[in-house]
């Protein structure tokens, strides 16, 4: 039999019309052209099949890996002395090296599995090449996109990096393993131990990263002897006592945190306010590594979105609005521009008004500056006019009048009027003047209409006389407020003088409220330093939810110190009245969002749901589908309605589903590996380089989005970064470990030998990669331990951030490029 000679194909030759399905059909009379064309397209079309399958799988996974047992917890303050606890059945870590590794490179591993099988047990090129050039994707250009797709300014670490050390070093030793398999203790063959220990590593990997992740070894103390659970957010060390917020106590808090944000929330509807709410639940919650695969595939292949859509205006309003640490409220700039969502049109011109309506200086201060504030559009220079008006204070008795024009340039948003106050050195009662804007005349072509002034467009100088303490008052006879506020500030004034440090002594007293039970706080102080004029008594509102009458109390103030006295106002009612119509919104928006975030979870779809689903673009949300949704919906439209035969996850725990989705995996595999193999061969590709390139890139894409994805929402680089290093690892055991083993075991009982297995261009492509892999992450921990490089795996430092995304991409086009040329022979392998 003469050589063939693959850079020049020939339609005769066995090989580029051989494989395990395909060709279904006698094509040599087609064109090389054409055939190469045909196969291309059917390869990335059979990527996205892949994929939507991966869908169902990765929510089989998420079903099982979620499954919780019932667990009594002591409680004494409920009636029954303890409460039913959901307990994770599964531990993390197992979960992410064992199923949720598998979902995630099943391709890889299934494809060097079916090779062994459709070619007789012999070993082939494409299904190794494939697991090292994944592996080699995974770890530089994945890595390289989550470290510098993190916002600038802000980071992720690892957190627990016991367990990442320990799939960080097996992903290297997995692949140092097999160089000395393949080419330093029996070269071009596999013995049936090394086959066997190759798998065995498997399991020895699951059982340190969960010794790690527990934190058995090393000398660590178990820091509570009480049992521990894994509910969600709950830290390592949490004991099953100190129990966390449900999420319906999560969900709650931040629909009421959000809609507080508003001034007038009643004009957000419910729907709107309830995506919101869920997306922000979404985000704060912990997610699998299948939860951002299964998002990947859906955003790409306009499938059933798992988070909720938001228009652009919305966006804007979730992304303004405080949530963290209970901050709340937009700012002044931000309600202006989002007034369009809550029914005002918004206008695209640059407003200016006074930073604050009022302000306070001392007589012997010499200028006081207020500063005016621009907003909306900056793109062209504004000005405004000024002028002060007596009030109790006269011009120049008490100050200079001023009268001008401030002009802002483009993209300034800040100017300052300076006023000069004179002091005379005789005592007087505070007094008062205003500065007033207006408009002015336009200027350089400026429309009349693009300055607009704001609400506050007047701004009250009071001159606080020196020579005296003051008088000190509350500055209204009652306060009302809601029992939902949280805590209530009751302001005191201090006039006639603001000289020395006063503390003034205050007590409430119960009229029909109970302290401890509506309100909390019987007495306290408030210091007024040298020059303060305004201070604040802080109490909080108890709210405990239930339909009363109000609810009053008192605040008396006792005494003053410093030689200050009290004014007139001495003591101030305060009335709690209830919130029922508010509490009454917040309940509504909760049972929207709980409903949303049932119907989004993954595995809780219906077969009636999944074929709904799966022939309406986006799953049936047309309202937002974009022209691309309806093209990546048209291409993939087949494969989805394929998928949708598949069992739904929430029959048998999401096993049918799991055992569906691993048989479509397993056709789609065989039809991918030779549709790769034949037009390789086509083109003139070796089946390694088609390998490391097209293949991996196919199988690695979604992987990559939902990397990026979890890089960005999560809090942590674990999610992202470890499960990279894990599933490097289970590549090798699991794809090679199998495969070597079902070889190893034919040859050694049908022939008597080793199994044969080229180390060619392998070795060399394993070698290259460990040597890479080893300096990404070497330069993993610089970046965690150095300052100067932001002391994090991922974003940190704009400069070093991207240096090392290039030096990570750069070390793949190395690795893809040398790999290529030694396997042509061009450069001499290790």
């Amino acid at each position: 039999m003469t050589s063939t000679n693959l850079s020049c194909p020939d339609f005769s030759d066995f090989k580029c019309n051989s494989g395990i399905v395909l060709p279904l059909i006698n094509e040599s009379i087609w064109s090389i052209e054409f055939r190469a064309i045909l196969y291309l397209v059917g390869l990335l079309w059979s990527f996205v099949a892949i994929a939507l399958v991966a869908d169902a799988f990765m929510c089989a996974i998420e079903v099982i890996t979620s499954q919780t047992s019932e667990v009594k917890v002591a409680r004494p303050d409920k009636e029954e002395g303890f409460e039913i606890v959901q307990v994770r059945v599964w531990n993390d870590t197992v979960a992410n090296l064992t199923l949720m590794a598998l979902g995630s490179s099943a391709p890889e591993i299934l494809l060097s599995i079916i090779e062994i099988l459709g070619n007789n047990f012999n070993a082939g090129e494409l299904g190794p090449g494939t697991i090292v050039g994944s592996a080699s994707f995974n770890l530089l250009i994945i890595v390289a996109v989550c470290v510098a797709g993190i916002p600038n300014g802000d980071f992720r670490r690892i957190k627990r990096i016991k367990v990442f050390a320990v799939t960080a070093g097996f992903s290297i030793f997995a692949y140092v393993w097999l160089y000395i398999v393949l080419v330093a203790h029996t070269e071009n063959e596999i013995e049936l131990w090394e086959a066997a220990v190759t798998f065995g590593f498997f399991p020895v990997l699951v059982i340190i990263a969960f010794v790690a992740d527990k934190e058995y070894c090393c000398g660590a103390k178990v820091k509570d002897q009480r049992l521990e659970i894994e509910l969600g957010d709950v830290a390592e060390d949490t004991a099953l006592m100190k129990r966390p917020k449900t999420e319906q106590e999560k969900m709650k808090d931040i629909v009421q945190t959000f809609m507080k944000s508003l001034d007038k929330p009643e004009k957000l509807s419910e729907e709107d306010a309830s995506n919101i709410a869920a997306l922000k639940m979404q985000e704060e919650q912990e997610h699998s590594r299948a939860w951002y695969r299964v998002r990947a595939s859906r955003d790409l292949f306009a499938g059933q979105r798992i988070n909720p859509h938001l228009s652009d205006n919305l966006q804007k309003l979730h992304d303004t609005t405080g949530f963290e640490n209970g901050a709340v409220g937009l700012s002044p700039q931000h309600r202006l521009e989002l007034n369009g969502i809550l029914g005002t049109p918004i206008k695209l011109t640059s407003e200016i008004e006074f930073d604050a309506v009022s302000c306070s200086v001392m007589e012997n201060c010499g200028t006081v500056k207020i500063s005016v504030v621009r907003r909306g559009d900056l793109s062209m220079p504004a000005s405004v006019g000024f002028e002060t008006i007596d009030g109790t204070a006269t011009a120049s008795d008490d100050y200079v009048a001023v009268k001008g024009v401030l002009i802002f340039e483009p993209k300034e948003t800040k100017k300052y009027i300076e006023i000069e106050i004179i002091d005379d050195n005789v005592w007087e009662p505070d007094e008062t003047f205003f500065v007033k804007l207006s408009k002015v005349d336009s200027h350089n072509g400026v429309d009349d209409d693009y300055v607009a002034l704001g609400h506050k467009i007047i701004n009250q100088v009071t001159i606080i006389n020196d020579d005296e303490p003051g008088t000190i008052e509350f500055t209204k006879p009652s306060y009302l407020v809601k029992e939902s506020v949280g805590n209530a500030y009751f302001p005191l004034q201090r006039t006639n003088g603001a000289d020395g440090v006063v503390e003034v002594v205050w007590r409430t007293t119960d009229l029909n409220a109970k302290e401890g039970v509506h309100y909390a706080g019987k007495e306290g102080k408030v210091t007024f330093e040298h020059g303060e004029d305004v201070k604040n008594i802080e109490l909080q509102i108890i709210n405990d939810h239930e339909t009363k009458k109000d609810e009053n109390f008192q605040i008396t103030l006792i005494s003053a110190s410093g030689g200050a006295s009290l004014g007139h106002t001495q003591k101030t009612v305060v009335t709690v009245v209830g919130d029922d119509e508010f509490d009454g919104l917040v309940r509504r928006v909760v049972a929207k969002t709980h409903l949303k975030l049932q119907k989004m979870k993954l595995g809780s779809q219906s077969w009636a749901d999944q074929f709904t689903q799966a022939m309406c673009v986006n799953g049936g949300d047309i309202e937002n589908a974009s022209p691309g949704d309806y093209i990546m919906h048209f291409l993939s439209f087949g494969f989805k309605v394929i998928v949708a035969f598949v069992p739904p996850p929430s029959i048998w725990n999401g096993w049918a589903c799991f055992a569906g989705a691993l048989f479509l995996l397993i056709g789609l595999t065989a039809v991918v590996g030779d549709l790769a193999t034949i037009f390789g061969c086509l083109i003139g590709l070796e089946p390694t380089v088609t390998a490391i390139t097209l293949v991996a890139l196919g199988t690695s894409l979604p992987d990559l989005f939902a990397s990026k994805t979890a890089a960005t929402q999560e809090r942590y680089a674990d999610n992202c970064i470890g499960n990279v290093t894990g599933s490097n690892s289970v590549n090798v055991f699991l794809g090679l470990g199998i495969s070597w083993l079902m070889g190893t075991i034919y040859h050694k009982t049908v022939y008597g030998t080793n199994f044969p297995v080229d180390s060619g261009s392998l070795a060399f492509s394993v070698a290259l990669y460990s040597i890479c892999a080893v300096l990404c992450v070497v330069t993993l921990m610089a970046r965690r331990y150095i300052p100067a490089l932001g002391k994090c795996e991922l974003g940190g430092p704009v400069g070093p951030k991207w240096a090392t995304a290039g030096f990570f991409t750069l070390l793949w086009i190395l690795y893809v490029v040398l790999s290529a040329l030694q396997t042509y022979n061009i450069i001499a392998g290790f």
